[in-house]
């Protein structure tokens, strides 16, 4: 089938992150630190131009993709990724799709169209606008982790530079969180939501998403491994599978490693020696870490220290797990580390200082103290 194991992993880590923004954010509202606000919006109008060109496009590149696939079903297989990319399509398809775009879009609006347009004012609820949050957060997340991992594997990224930025593997966690992260606190301060709320907000969907996106990572094989462990397993571990004490990932993406026998087409390959599945024990160590969070989420009811704990916790489970992972190191004043262990010792460090903020905050700003539960 035309999936990709991590792109898979990457929707589902957005969805779980999604469903916990809401429930946090449905939360939020219920304990009244986050108020719903007024809206203004014209009631009535026709549809405009943009509106069919927009759906006119959408639908045309919807359908040049998708009645071609269906007539090339085995290069789709082949190669998802180049497939979606190229230039090639059915033009046909894309015209009848866009037409059938312009004409749903038009009906849709005739079907309420008035014939004097008036302005409505309603009353929206925070959590009902995740949708287009999580749309703004997915673009600069995505944006932001390729950025990170280009400027992390400079060498490689220069010597093809296309396959670096246009590629759907090579994607670091923290330049994500970093760009969506900032781009959610941006859209939603425009709704009238306090960063640190926010924040808190963000704490256990973030938390939940990476595990899960770690967990591609694992299943996929794209090189997110951890150094040679050649080590017996120890005695006390004797209950855990083989695999998940030293793994050769085989069939990995990145077709590294030595070619298997009786493997034939693509991802035929595996490590020659066995390696710690490192993104297995941080999709395992987010996990109980989401557990901690989601029991302290209506204990601590300083605004911004839920978040502050998720930020010690991330660059605790993250420099942990460096040790004994594969990563391009950096070389400063004499030290040898790399990009995660720099902006974990950070999070840490900025962690910290955000409980001790949260606290401070609470005592000027009384109103942002969550109410206590029975």
């Amino acid at each position: 089938m035309p999936i990709q194991t991590f792109g898979l992993f990457v929707a589902l880590a957005f969805i779980c992150g999604y469903s916990m923004f809401v429930k946090e954010l449905k939360r939020k509202e219920k304990e009244g630190l986050i108020k719903p606000y007024q809206r203004t919006r014209i009631e009535g109008e026709p549809v405009s131009t943009s509106e069919l060109v927009l759906n006119g496009i959408l639908g045309f590149l919807l359908g040049f993709k998708i009645v071609h696939a269906f007539f090339n079903y085995s290069k789709l297989v082949q190669d998802p990724q180049g497939f979606l990319l190229s230039a090639d399509g059915n033009l046909l398809g894309g015209l009848v799709f866009g037409g059938l775009f312009i004409y749903w879009v038009w009906k849709e609006k005739k079907s309420t169209q008035l014939a004097k347009p008036k302005k409505v004012v309603e009353t929206v609820q925070p959590h009902t606008l995740m949708g287009n949050v999580l749309v703004w957060a997915a673009v600069f997340g995505l944006l932001g982790a390729k950025i990170f991992h280009n400027l992390e594997y400079w060498d490689e990224f220069m010597a093809n530079p296309i396959e670096g930025i246009f590629s759907f593997s090579g994607l670091t966690f923290y330049g994500g969180l970093i760009c969506g992260g900032a781009a959610v606190l941006y859209i939603t301060s425009k709704y009238g939501i306090k960063p640190a709320h926010m924040l808190d907000v963000g704490a256990l969907g973030m938390m939940l998403a990476y595990g899960v996106g770690r967990m591609g990572c694992h299943m996929s094989g794209d090189g997110d491994w951890g150094i040679e462990n050649t080590n017996a397993k120890p005695g006390m571990l004797s209950w855990l599978p083989d695999w998940a004490w030293s793994f050769k990932f085989p069939h990995n993406v990145l077709d590294a490693g030595i070619p298997i026998q009786g493997c034939t087409g693509k991802f035929c390959h595996e490590l020659p020696v066995g390696v710690y599945p490192t993104s297995l024990y941080e999709f395992v160590a987010c996990l109980a870490l989401f557990g901690i969070l989601w029991f302290l989420r209506k204990k601590i009811r300083y605004a911004g220290m839920l978040f502050a704990i998720y930020f010690i916790f991330s660059g605790l489970e993250r420099f942990t797990i460096e040790l004994i992972r594969v990563n391009s190191k950096y070389h400063a004043f004499g030290l040898s580390f790399t990009q995660a262990e720099m902006i974990s010792l950070f999070m840490v460090i900025a962690g910290i200082i955000g409980i001790f903020w949260s606290i401070n905050y609470a005592k000027k700003h009384p109103e942002t103290i969550a109410p206590k539960y029975d």
